[in-house]
């Protein structure tokens, strides 16, 4: 079920509107690619923690890695580096959740949430998504072509508690604990191909790079 649609852009014209910080979710085991980091797998010679990074700068700050293991793996792209909160796993809401308690030092009352997998997502994300929040929809989540991305998101930090709670209880599907706490979502469009296609397998990593070739000089725009 899709709940508080919007499809058009919006003026921003609150002061909490202003960049947000932004937790990029690096914490998922990766098995479909045989394990590892896959966001340090090379794209057109970058890695795509990379990529992530150069998208989500301009829109966003301060930035926060979501990791788990021995974070000096991470040193050369001068990050903090925070491990799921809660242990064996439990998936991207863990991430979502340490990037909660990470921005409550900031004084935002929403963080970013983003993936490190999805190299072409929107340079308007997050002023659109934080143009979407209202009373009754705190959250603001992503989609196209009818597919909500969920971890494409804008969060209340004041529901931290109220996540780590659902996290022990056994919550693990993020669209479903958004839908509770009330989301909204915003449209963007497919075309010329979809701004948040994720990597998840070698194949997925080859059709990223014939985007790459497809755009002017290896760029990508909004």
């Amino acid at each position: 079920m899709r709940t508080g649609t919007i499809s058009r852009p919006c003026a921003i014209s609150r002061p909490d509107t202003a960049k947000p910080p932004a937790v990029l979710l690096a914490g998922g085991l990766a098995r479909r690619m045989g394990g590892g980091d896959k966001c340090l797998l090379q794209l057109a010679g970058r890695p795509l923690l990379v990529h992530a990074i150069d998208r989500v700068r301009p829109q966003a700050a301060p930035l926060l890695l979501n990791a788990n293991g021995q974070s000096d793996r991470f040193a050369e792209f001068g990050l903090p580096v925070m491990a799921d909160p809660v242990p064996d796993h439990p998936g991207p809401l863990a991430g979502i959740l340490a990037g909660m308690r990470w921005a409550m030092n900031f004084g935002h009352s929403h963080m970013l949430s983003l993936p490190t997998d999805t190299p072409y997502f929107p340079l308007d994300l997050s002023s659109r998504l934080l143009c979407a929040v209202d009373p009754d929809h705190p959250i603001a989540c992503a989609a196209t072509a009818g597919a909500v991305h969920h971890v494409f998101a804008v969060w209340p930090v004041d529901l931290a508690d109220r996540l780590e709670t659902a996290l022990q209880q056994g919550c693990r599907h993020v669209g479903r604990f958004a839908e509770t706490a009330g989301r909204a979502v915003v449209d963007w469009t497919d075309r010329p191909f979809d701004p948040f296609f994720n990597i998840n397998t070698p194949q997925d990593l080859a059709a990223a790079e014939e985007i790459l070739l497809r755009n002017q000089a290896g760029t990508v725009s909004e």
